[in-house]
């Protein structure tokens, strides 16, 4: 035990009416909704690299917090994970998330940083089994390092490509033998600056083999959770392979991938690529790849991803109303990819984060239930499209231009347009936000 949360008592939930900071007020985990406990609708995770690694940099500034695990060695990543732990508990958190490079220090060579992952893998095992915390996924940091400046699987240099392919390997095995749900691949430099040193065709190429061999890999050591690759655009390569979910099914389709890999998809990452999150999730839905989330907003000021809790029920109703549609997460949950604001230093700030974040969530989803259960935006859609119902205008699908001119023509048709309603819909929308 460490006593960084000392003090701090376990959050349950309380009711609205709640006197203290320190409970739910939103969030019970065990009020049904659709048939569904509401713990198992959300499936909540803490994001481990921002909770307990980030170190309160930003563009301008280096670190602001000073954490007792803070340091090169495995006695302060075996500190940080009795520090994560007991967060895990008192929030009542079933899942978590990590980055290799978030819970084990980096060795000299390649073979002692799989080493020290392997031990802090077992140390998680442990825990796990303590807390009854479970993992929800696991990925490679290819990245941070230097070595990944120009990419990991799209890199010109094969020595990288290989460093790639054996960091996700050490990192699927470590998910594989946690019970992961999923594993994640995250493609942050994945892109490139300028065509003029690029070959954007070698490096499509190299990418599709790469994922094909973690696909291949999965099956070969059992894995029986869900691939999932997460879109991101912009931050910080300027053209990224997996700008957004149109752009990556596009690219699953090119090597034959779409049957066996679903996105994480994350809000502010929907932002920097133009879209709104219940817009990426609900193409993600009708392609059949939606596949877990990361909840978090930007600052709608700054043009990058600062990654803050959620707070906002009316956004977080309508990305949990396309989650719903889907039919669930299955195998994916809600990762809270968020991280404190560098001046909110004390340990409470990050349990607090959690604890509204939570709420939030809660909040949205029952608005989101509320209004499929209602059924007014559905039957209103119904309206718009019912045209398309009769059966000489859904002919017109099976049919061809010369027809279709000649139909014009003989029936005299004029059409006349419509409201589309979206002030009376959003209406409707605020009874349940």
């Amino acid at each position: 035990m460490t006593d960084f949360f000392r003090d701090i008592p376990t959050i349950e939930y309380r009711g609205p009416g709640a006197d203290t900071e320190f409970a739910y007020r939103h969030y019970d985990p065990d009020e049904t909704v659709m048939g569904k406990r509401l713990e198992d609708h959300l499936r909540f995770a803490v994001a481990y690299w921002h909770s307990f690694a980030w170190e309160g940099g930003d563009p301008f500034g280096g670190q602001t917090f000073d954490r007792p695990w803070f340091g090169g060695t495995m006695e302060d990543a075996k500190l940080k994970a009795d520090a994560a732990f007991e967060l895990f508990a008192l929030l009542g958190q079933p899942f978590f998330c990590f980055h290799d490079a978030d819970v084990r220090p980096e060795g000299d060579s390649f073979a002692e940083s799989r080493r020290n992952l392997e031990e802090i893998t077992d140390y998680f095992g442990t825990k796990m089994e303590e807390t009854g915390t479970r993992l929800l996924w696991g990925t490679a940091n290819m990245f941070s390092h230097r070595r990944f400046m120009s990419g990991a699987a799209t890199n010109p240099d094969p020595e990288v490509f290989a460093w790639s392919a054996a960091s996700v390997k050490a990192c699927m095995d470590a998910t594989q033998k946690l019970g992961g749900a999923n594993y994640v691949l995250w493609g942050g430099r994945e892109g490139y600056e300028t065509l003029l040193n690029t070959d954007m065709g070698r490096e499509r190429q190299q990418a599709g083999r790469f994922l094909t061999m973690v696909v291949d890999y999965a099956k070969k050591i059992g894995f029986d959770g869900t691939i999932l690759i997460e879109p991101k655009p912009q931050e910080p390569t300027k053209h990224q392979y997996d700008y957004d979910v149109a752009t990556i099914y596009g690219f699953l389709k090119d090597f034959g991938l779409e049957n066996e890999v679903k996105l994480n998809i994350e809000q502010g990452h929907a932002i920097l690529a133009g879209h709104s999150f219940e817009h990426e999730l609900a193409l993600a839905r009708e392609l059949g790849i939606l596949g877990s989330i990361d909840m978090n907003r930007n600052d709608y000021q700054s043009g990058w991803d600062t990654d803050q809790f959620p707070n906002n029920v009316p956004e977080v109703a309508l990305a949990y109303y396309e989650v719903l549609r889907a039919g669930g997460f299955g195998t994916g949950g809600t990762n809270f990819d968020a991280k404190l604001r560098r001046q909110s230093l004390d340990p409470e700030d990050l349990v607090l984060a959690h604890v509204g974040a939570m709420d939030i969530c809660a909040r949205g989803l029952k608005a989101a239930a509320a209004m499929l259960e209602d059924g007014g935006l559905e039957a209103a859609r119904a309206e718009r499209y019912a045209g398309w119902d009769r059966p000489e205008n859904a002919a017109m699908l099976t049919s061809d231009l010369s027809t279709i001119a000649a139909r014009v023509e003989s029936d005299a048709l004029n059409p006349e347009p419509r409201s589309g309603k979206q002030e009376r819909l959003e209406n409707w929308v605020s009874r349940f936000v």
